[in-house]
């Protein structure tokens, strides 16, 4: 079995190497599982202690652990980039904030809130970000989706569960959404002690 500091430097290596967030369990595979969860726990949180005055920290999210950039740094490493990254529109920042909030929703109880039908293409750039999925159906007819967010949505809010959700600009913010003219819907309209009575009028047309 591993002494402590070496067992640090194995994740330390792992998770400075790894694309994506790495579980407990996935990190339990390191030492063959002999190394229980919380332990590797406490080696994790000694391990983020250890990086914490550093520029890159060591964050527990939704999926596991990873290593990222501190936030007071990113706007430097965005000079690097060549690429902008995209910038989703009202409509789309809507449905997904209502989705994040309202959770789980059908098309029809995102058109009543908002006012206006929800076009497909939304519906898909939101699913092909990886921020919602289909998690079932409502038992009424015609048996519609249910949408959800998805843990890659708090892992790029870096966040841990939904209960963690902060206001929506500073999720527009980090999403890089366009921010919203002052008529788009409240936050009080889409936390799940809002009520239950639709919040906008009937469908009046489309938007994308």
């Amino acid at each position: 079995m591993q002494n402590p500091a070496d067992a640090k430097r194995i994740l330390e290596a792992a998770l400075l190497a790894a694309q994506e967030p790495m579980s407990v369990n996935e990190l339990k595979r390191l030492f063959d599982n002999e190394i229980g969860a919380d332990t590797l726990k406490n080696l994790l949180e000694e391990l983020r202690e250890q990086w914490s005055p550093r520029a890159v920290e060591l964050v527990s999210l939704a999926s596991g652990w990873r290593f990222q950039t501190r936030a007071e740094f990113q706007p430097y490493i965005e000079r690097l980039q060549t690429e902008k990254p995209p910038r989703y529109s009202r409509a789309v920042m809507e449905t997904l904030a209502i989705i994040a909030y309202r959770q789980p929703v059908t098309r029809g109880d995102i058109e009543d809130i908002r006012g206006v039908v929800v076009s497909g293409q939304i519906v898909q750039t939101l699913e092909n970000r990886g921020w919602i999925d289909v998690v079932g159906h409502r038992e009424t007819p015609g048996r519609p989706a249910l949408y959800a967010t998805t843990r890659r949505f708090l892992d790029d809010l870096g966040l841990r569960s939904l209960q963690e959700l902060p206001p929506l600009e500073e999720v527009a913010q980090t999403l890089q959404l366009e921010p919203a003219p002052a008529q788009q819907v409240s936050e009080a309209e889409l936390r799940p002690d809002a009520e239950d009575e639709p919040h906008a009028a009937a469908a009046t047309g489309t938007d994308g």
